[in-house]
């Protein structure tokens, strides 16, 4: 018995070297969102801000989103119901300001425009990547994935995804993947969507 443990206990140790060397395929900083994201790492910001009280209510929901406070507010019928922490648009790809309404939703939408280069066996090759970029050899583009996808805008829209505490994306506006659940449930094409600086 005691031959069989150090093997073990040495295969074990290569196992978590080995995996601590990778690295990761999403920075580390995270307030909430999609998987396969953690929900928080160690020394990251906590969202103490989203909450969500709008399954009770009835009435017209609509949207504001403000791009200063990274936040979104959701209302029904004027009143609002929930708050949302937000990433939107980094500089040079700024999240427009303006009146929009929800005109697709999409559950299991995937990017066509960013994502990662992948292998045959779906490994990543080279992670972050637009797809116009050059693909190493042997590999294909596989898009980001963006549940519950809300396009109020033909190539931006609201959808659960990663949150490192400042705007960060291409253009979207994400949240926490339970705040994107909660919209997406609540906002149907049509509903109204005000973004503000």
């Amino acid at each position: 018995m005691r031959s069989l443990v150090l093997p073990v206990f040495v295969a074990a140790i290569a196992v978590v070297f080995l995996a601590g060397c990778e690295e990761p395929s999403a920075p580390v900083p995270y307030i909430g969102g999609a998987a396969p994201y953690p929900t928080q790492s160690t020394g990251a910001p906590v969202d103490t801000i989203s909450y969500w009280d709008g399954d009770s209510i009835n009435g017209k929901p609509s949207v504001k989103i403000s791009l200063s406070e990274q936040r979104a507010y959701f209302y029904k019928s004027g009143q609002l119901v929930g708050i949302s922490q937000l990433s939107t648009g980094r500089e040079g790809r700024n999240t427009p300001a303006g009146h929009y309404t929800v005109i697709r939703k999409d559950r299991d939408h995937v990017s066509s425009q960013y994502g990662d280069f992948v292998d045959a066996s779906g490994q990543v090759v080279k992670p972050n990547v637009a797809v116009s970029d050059p693909k190493p050899p042997g590999s294909h583009f596989k898009g980001a994935p963006m549940p519950f996808y809300m396009e109020v805008h033909p190539g931006f829209g609201m959808h659960a995804g990663y949150l490192p505490g400042y705007p960060a994306s291409h253009g979207c506006i994400r949240m926490p993947e339970f705040m994107a659940e909660n919209f997406f449930r609540s906002v149907s094409v049509g509903t109204p969507v005000q973004i503000v600086p």
